[in-house]
């Protein structure tokens, strides 16, 4: 006999709550009869009650081979008073009377109370069943379906692994009417009784097939049966070892005096018989057990309060008794413990390889790190000097006509000082007019952090002796000096103006105009001129956006 249980969930509500609305049992007949009847029960099953007390249970369908018995139970709960009586009530091709015990005999139906008994199972009895206490409060409603055929489905199943003992377990059954009485059960495969009433002491892969579990009743002196099919499944034997796992034989624990120690063997137990534990006359030991897989992980600790001279002269044993094998042990022993420089090697390694790398990018990239810092954190040295410029642009001639003409001069002036913020000193419009040159160049000089040397086609007027009063202004004053060169400017001919410009060259810092390539803002000529020259005193008020010339 097989039971389908559709709705489990339902189950839970009736363990959980004990309340019942209704308990429905379907199952289709097998030779496609009542499908109608069958889509119908499930389209009210699944309505929602019209009773707001009534609780919904689900439905417990039940196969059974035709000639067997059926026990139907009904799960609502007795009012203790006794005012609440069951009633059953059946839908099937036969119309049967459950309230007539007379009619018993020749229905094949016994009704008792929450019990419903089918004696020998046919196609009349087929159909719905349903049972209810008299205030309505629980309505449990079964299908049974009788199987004609001889083939059957299997109950359940169960796995067992070779050689090891394994038991079928007959279904119990609830059957609660008078006169009605167990006979025993007995156990068939094949056709073929079992006497061993489906247990194995020590299964083999042969014991795998089909059991048929079959429980007898007594009932007016007539023998009545249910039936009960399991599929049993016999793997091989699973082959557990036990073994030590740590430590290593002969391992040595390196400890400090004085110190506190502990040291777990470790082992993998066949059975809860094994057992694990550390000789010697250490007495502070613990062990404890965890599954680990299909075997046991037994944990001895051997446990050193105070790590003396004497524990380090002794030898310690771990041993693992089991039943599945000879015994097993491990010895180790205790030393002091090493000085090891490798943390320290390490360290200092790892030091020098981050300071190497930390340097090399900043070689490579100190450049845009100075100007991110300096314009977007604001990280620069505030000018405390006194100085009222920050740079003195000074044009002086470049050999070859190759310096600066009077339009990249312009962009020159116009970048510095619109778009970076820059306050500069220039020779043409802050000189006043009929101020001596000499005197003039040297006070812009005076009143500025920085001095540009700008170099221009047309000859600016400076002789080399001015020139070279320049640098010894500039020397003297510890002013900074930033040298514009460009790609076909010479100063090394001998007996040219250029032998002026040689002490101005070396003394300064070296930027190299570009012509076309130099006329964008983020170009390399900008990025080192800017490197090179002193924050701006107005950094925030820097306009951002492209200046338009």
């Amino acid at each position: 006999m097989q039971r389908h249980h559709a709705r489990p969930f339902s189950f839970i509500i009736i363990r959980e709550m004990r309340q019942c609305h209704s308990a429905e049992l379907h199952l289709e007949a097998e030779d496609g009869e009542n499908k109608e009847m069958v889509s119908f029960l499930l389209a009210l099953l699944f309505l929602p009650t019209s009773t707001p007390v009534a609780q919904q249970m689900g439905h417990e369908a039940i196969r059974v081979q035709a000639g067997e018995m059926v026990a139907l139970h009904c799960p609502c709960d007795v009012n203790p008073t006794g005012d609440a009586e069951p009633i059953w009530t059946s839908s099937t091709e036969r119309e049967m009377d459950l309230t007539d015990v007379s009619s018993a005999e020749e229905t094949g139906v016994l009704v008792q109370g929450m019990s419903l008994v089918i004696l020998r199972a046919s196609g009349n009895h087929q159909g719905n069943y349903s049972c209810s206490l008299g205030n309505s409060s629980c309505q449990c409603r079964f299908t049974v379906t009788v199987n004609t055929a001889q083939s059957r489905g299997n109950d359940s199943s169960k796995t067992c692994h070779s050689q090891q003992s394994c038991e079928l377990t007959c279904p119990p059954v609830n059957i609660r009417i008078v006169n009605i009485t167990s006979n025993g059960i007995t156990w068939h495969k094949e056709g073929r009784l079992l006497p061993n009433k489906g247990y194995f002491l020590s299964v083999e892969e042969n014991h795998g097939g089909v059991y048929i579990c079959t429980r007898s009743f007594l009932y007016t002196s007539q023998v009545y049966n249910m039936t009960f099919t399991f599929v049993l499944h016999v793997k091989p034997k699973v082959t557990k070892t036990a073994v030590i796992i740590s430590p290593q034989h002969e391992e040595v624990f390196y400890v400090d005096l004085g110190s506190t120690k502990v040291i777990d063997c470790e082992a993998l137990a066949c059975s809860v018989f094994d057992s694990l534990f550390w000789l010697g006359d250490k007495s502070l030991t613990t062990t404890k057990e965890e599954p680990y897989g299909e075997q046991i992980k037994i944990t001895a600790s051997l446990v050193f309060k105070k790590v003396s001279e004497e524990d380090l002269s002794k030898n310690y044993t771990c041993r693992l008794q089991s039943t599945c094998q000879n015994p097993h042990s491990v010895n180790i022993t205790l030393r002091t413990a090493r000085r090891s420089y490798t943390p320290l090697i390490l360290s200092t390694v790892g030091i020098v390889v981050v300071l190497t790398v930390t340097l090399f990018i900043y070689v490579k990239l100190k450049i845009e790190i100075t100007l991110f810092l300096r314009d977007t954190l604001g990280c620069h040295r505030s000018a405390s000097d006194g100085k009222s410029y920050d740079a003195f642009l000074m044009c002086y001639e470049s050999d070859g006509g190759a310096g600066l003409n009077a339009q990249d001069r312009k962009r020159l002036e116009s970048v510095l000082e619109g778009r970076f913020g820059y306050s500069l000193c220039l020779y043409d419009r802050d000189v006043l007019p009929g101020e001596a040159a000499a005197e003039a160049v040297f006070d812009c000089i005076e009143e500025s952090r920085t001095v540009v040397l700008v170099p221009t086609s047309p000859d600016p007027g400076l002789g080399s002796s001015l020139l070279s009063a320049i640098h010894a202004a500039l020397v003297e004053r510890q002013t900074h000096l930033i040298f514009i060169t460009t790609e076909t400017t010479e100063v090394s001919t001998p007996g040219s103006l250029s032998e002026a410009l040689q002490p101005l060259s070396e003394a300064g810092d070296c930027v190299t105009w570009k012509g076309q390539s130099s006329m964008s803002s983020s170009s390399s000529f900008w990025k080192q001129l800017r490197y090179y020259l002193p924050a701006s005193r107005q950094a925030s008020k820097i306009n951002r956006l492209p200046l338009t010339i």
